[in-house]
């Protein structure tokens, strides 16, 4: 006896000889599916619809925030607020808000230290301020 399946019917397969599943054989699902049968070939054999692939939300993880080029700043740096460190392509990045000369607080951008114009100059001053303000707490 055949079983009665046509092209289009949702089906379960049964897990007895897969080899690649994981885990002990009793906690194991007797069936998984269902799958979409897509064409039969011939008596004992049919070719499922590959299913979407799945991935846990916790594997998804937003785009990094984007590092302002030196091209786009608005003039030279005045001088350097305050640091932040980011994870950016799976590795730490120290960036510093730097405030533009005649440019307003909202103009404030976070920056990488090899893109700030005489980087190495407001570092030196920041850390000189954050210096004699812990002495004078």
């Amino acid at each position: 006896m055949e079983p009665d399946f046509r092209e289009g019917d949702q089906v379960l397969v049964s897990t007895l000889n897969f080899n690649n599943l994981k885990g002990p054989k009793k906690m194991r699902n007797s069936f998984v599916g269902p799958f979409t049968i897509i064409k039969l070939i011939g008596k004992n054999a049919v070719e499922f619809q590959k299913e979407e692939e799945k991935f846990p939300s916790r594997k998804k993880n937003p785009t990094p925030p984007e590092i302002v080029e030196v091209e786009d700043s608005p003039g030279p740096v005045k001088k350097i607020i305050n640091t932040r460190k980011i994870r950016l392509n799976g590795k730490d990045q120290r960036q510093y808000s730097v405030r533009f000369k005649k440019q307003t607080a909202d103009k404030d951008r976070w920056l990488a230290e090899n893109t700030i114009p005489d980087g190495n100059l407001h570092l030196r001053r920041l850390r000189a301020s954050r210096r004699t303000e812990q002495s004078h707490q």
